[in-house]
């Protein structure tokens, strides 16, 4: 999914003339704690509700304010892994889209993209979550993926991440189209690959929505 389709088109810009007061507003009424800042078509960055209520002057110009986060933006074509990794290195909930012309045409929010990969198959399909952890030298997708579908599987999604107690090794985690993955682990155990965790997934429920719901509050994204 990429930044075009997650824009969030409740969302609109302030202009440098909006007062401190009418940003307050929109702040309340879009239940944000940021607003994009957009001058002539560009995006100028992003103004928060501490800074605004720091000033503690409602007829303050948007313009008169230091902004923040000039760089908080993607391309209309950028996917959505981009997306969580711009909000996450720059401690925001918004990140402005620009065209190819880099004029602005939309904010995406963080609980947007995250309720877009939530809904991608891979999370939503039955199966199994399998941890693996390797050597980074020993890692080879195409391997892994002959192994688990020697045992009439395949896998619907992998990701890979630096192992932080050891930077020669990684850590893989795979989601497997079975609930069931003993033969897989068997597997995998037979060709040496060490097995940190295993978790079998099924269809999420209204409850286990609910709970996620709860959990991303919880987090304040």
């Amino acid at each position: 999914m990429i930044a075009k389709e997650l824009i969030n088109h409740m969302i609109p810009p302030l202009k440098l003339t909006d007062t401190a007061a009418y940003a307050i507003a929109w702040l309340e009424e879009f239940r944000t704690k940021e607003l994009p800042v957009v001058n002539n078509g560009e995006f100028l960055g992003l103004i928060n509700d501490e800074q605004i209520l720091d000033s503690n002057d409602g007829s303050k110009l948007i313009g008169d304010f230091d902004l923040g986060c000039a760089d908080c933006y993607v391309q209309e074509s950028q996917y959505f892994y981009d997306i969580l990794k711009l909000a996450v290195d720059s401690n925001v909930e918004l990140v402005g889209v620009v065209d190819e012309s880099k004029e602005f045409v939309g904010v995406i929010t963080i609980q947007d993209t995250i309720t877009a990969f939530a809904q991608t198959t891979p999370i939503q399909a039955e199966g199994s979550v399998l941890v693996l952890s390797m050597d980074s030298a020993d890692y080879s997708l195409s391997e892994l993926s002959r192994l688990v579908e020697e045992n009439n599987a395949r896998i619907l999604s992998s990701s890979v991440r630096q192992d932080p107690g050891d930077v020669s090794r990684i850590k893989v985690t795979l989601k497997i189209n079975l609930e069931d993955i003993s033969s897989i682990v068997a597997t995998f155990e037979r060709f040496e690959y060490k097995i940190i965790s295993r978790f079998q997934e099924t269809v999420v429920t209204e409850d286990d929505r609910d709970k996620i719901d709860e959990l991303l509050k919880y987090l304040d994204l």
